[in-house]
């Protein structure tokens, strides 16, 4: 299936597909492409997967730039190919995140990660991260945040995401 297609599937209610963890709406588009910086900057989308969000942003609106970093290129199936991006592992840190104004974490696993991200390239021309994901992982991901420069942390409400999960932005304070 096509982003063009998948786009004529979604509503303001959350759905699911078998190839992303987060429900996508088209609030939940709507919400992303009015905190996302616009072109010529781009957000980097932190273990994007198949790539169906990330795609689906660019794909509504073109003045959105998502890029994904994976670390495997054999998973995403709808960033294009010059955006897409790989990582030695799931350790590793990917070096032009500190070129992006936005990150991206979408149902992330391990919340040393996103610390290494901040602690080495947070300092960079990143404004704003992204956070989505189950309501109950964001307890393990919260403090990282608040003992960081993104310290002005935001739970976002009604963006339309299913019951059980949840959106957060961070923006640095400094």
């Amino acid at each position: 299936m096509d982003l063009t297609q998948i786009s004529s599937q979604l509503s303001s209610s959350p759905s699911r597909f078998p190839d992303c963890c987060l429900s996508i709406s088209t609030n939940l588009l709507t919400t992303l492409t009015t905190l996302l910086p616009k072109k010529p900057a781009f957000t980097l989308s932190i273990g994007s997967g198949s790539g169906l969000l990330e795609g689906l942003l660019s794909h509504s609106n073109a003045s959105i730039s998502v890029e994904g970093v994976e670390v495997a290129s054999t998973v995403n199936r709808y960033i294009a190919e010059e955006d897409m991006h790989v990582a030695a592992g799931a350790w590793d840190l990917y070096a032009r995140a500190k070129e992006a104004k936005a990150w991206m974490f979408v149902y992330p696993r391990e919340p040393k990660l996103i610390s290494r991200y901040i602690e080495t390239y947070g300092g960079g021309e990143v404004k704003i991260i992204m956070w989505l994901g189950p309501k109950i992982d964001w307890i393990d991901h919260e403090v990282i945040f608040r003992e960081s420069v993104f310290d002005e942390v935001h739970v976002l409400e009604d963006v339309g995401l299913a019951r059980y999960e949840t959106a957060v932005v961070a923006r640095r304070s400094v």
